[in-house]
């Protein structure tokens, strides 16, 4: 048995007239296809779950959205969803906006698919970005005179060319610093990470 919000009922209601019909309809071809459905008002507006999120619809002053929770692994061969802040139909002004009742119910049903086999979307991969650290002139040029350390430096972890680079430019003094410069080169040259006496042997 469906489960009915009557605040749905109320959302459409208070929706502008060329809403209340499109949302109205949305809500018919919901049950049609997922019998089981149930209403719900997540965010302001209206929600059907079955198993898990389902699909939503709103309204807005001058258009109407409906988006299914799991857009992207709905079959598609016609290209007729979309994937945006417009939910999976785009702006929707009228009833001529939408695909066919049959089309629109074999959509919902695939959603209903989804969540029944427990299908779950998959998780988005957070961009780590790197941060590259400059590498100062004068240090490139003391390496350039020593092939061997240039080498072994390049070769270095990204982690141990910053630890060497930050503890040079941290020096306060030019001599401070020269001589830090000197110190990484005979390390370097020895392949050795600037913390070389803290390893354990």
């Amino acid at each position: 048995m469906p489960k009915i919000d009557k605040r749905i009922a109320a959302y459409i209601a208070k929706s502008a007239d060329y809403a209340k019909t499109i949302l109205f309809h949305l809500r018919q071809l919901v049950h049609i296809a997922c019998p089981e459905v149930e209403e719900t008002i997540k965010w302001g507006m209206p929600f059907f779950d079955y198993k898990g999120p389902l699909c939503n619809m709103a309204a807005f002053k001058a258009h109407a959205a409906f988006g299914f929770w799991k857009t992207a692994l709905i079959p598609d061969s016609k290209g007729l969803l979309t994937r945006d802040s417009m939910g999976s139909m785009g702006k929707i002004t009228s009833l001529k906006d939408l695909p066919s009742d049959k089309i629109m119910i074999g959509f919902i049903k695939a959603a209903k698919k989804l969540n029944e086999e427990g299908v779950k979307l998959p998780v988005a991969k957070k961009k780590v970005e790197k941060k590259e650290f400059a590498i100062p002139d004068y240090v490139i040029k003391a390496l350039k005179k020593n092939k061997k350390a240039l080498a072994t430096f390049e070769a270095f972890p990204p982690s141990h060319r910053k630890e060497y680079i930050q503890w040079i430019t941290e020096a306060k003094q030019e001599e401070t610093r020269n001589k830090r410069i000197a110190t990484m080169i005979e390390w370097v040259t020895e392949g050795k990470s600037i913390n070389w006496r803290y390893q354990k042997k």
